[in-house]
């Protein structure tokens, strides 16, 4: 399925690929080695661009400081092609899973250099809000989670007094406070955020992406 970001020229800028620090929380075990995606060894999924890791600890910052605080939790950031066709397959024999939907949620996993999937770039990061002590914040849907759900404003007209209306709190929280550091969101994904790829560009109107696919996927 094409995306209108693909157009996008890419002008990869170098940058390298840099672990996370401690300061972020990761979901444990990482979700897709658990279900047996075939990362490469010594692959580490919790990898992202040099720039794109600084903006992250910027987002890190500005939860800390609210009067109630708050931290990121990421759930994935690398994705090598191999793994982004596991899940592709995975959600495909999910049961009353359409393929519409499977492709819908999943970026094709194209090995053309110029339209890469926003994981395999070092770009994109699927995170949400936890808590100082690392409980993961409730958001009215899973990551990943299939239909319509997964949509940034799925609960935007509920009663904000209602658990409902917490969830839309939430994510326009963790929105607010990515865009704070530059971020974009994926326009049907409210885990999904990136800086610097094609989908960034397509949304800031910059005229091209910093990052191609990287080395390792």
């Amino acid at each position: 399925m094409g995306r209108p970001w693909h157009p996008i020229p890419i002008v990869d800028n170098g940058e390298p690929m840099l672990a996370l620090p401690p300061a972020f929380l990761r979901w444990q075990p990482h979700p897709y080695q658990a279900l047996g995606a075939p990362y490469p060894a010594g692959t580490d999924p919790f990898q992202l661009r040099q720039s794109v890791v600084e903006r992250l600890l910027q987002v890190q910052q500005v939860l800390r400081d609210q009067p109630e605080p708050l931290q990121l939790l990421i759930f994935d950031a690398f994705r090598p092609l191999a793994v982004q066709q596991f899940m592709v397959d995975h959600t495909r024999a999910q049961p009353g899973v359409s393929e519409e939907q499977v492709l819908a949620l999943w970026a094709e996993p194209s090995s053309d250099p110029t339209t890469p999937p926003p994981h395999s770039t070092g770009a994109a990061v699927d995170l949400t809000l936890a808590t100082p002590q690392g409980e993961p914040l409730e958001m009215g849907g899973d990551i990943d989670a299939v239909g319509p759900i997964g949509h940034p404003n799925h609960f935007a007209d509920a009663d904000p007094a209602s658990a409902e209306g917490r969830y839309h709190q939430r994510r326009c929280l963790l929105h607010c406070a990515m865009e704070s550091a530059g971020f974009v969101r994926h326009p049907t994904e409210w885990w999904h955020f990136s800086w610097g790829d094609q989908l960034w560009a397509w949304s800031s109107e910059a005229p091209c992406a910093h990052y191609g696919r990287s080395a390792q996927a």
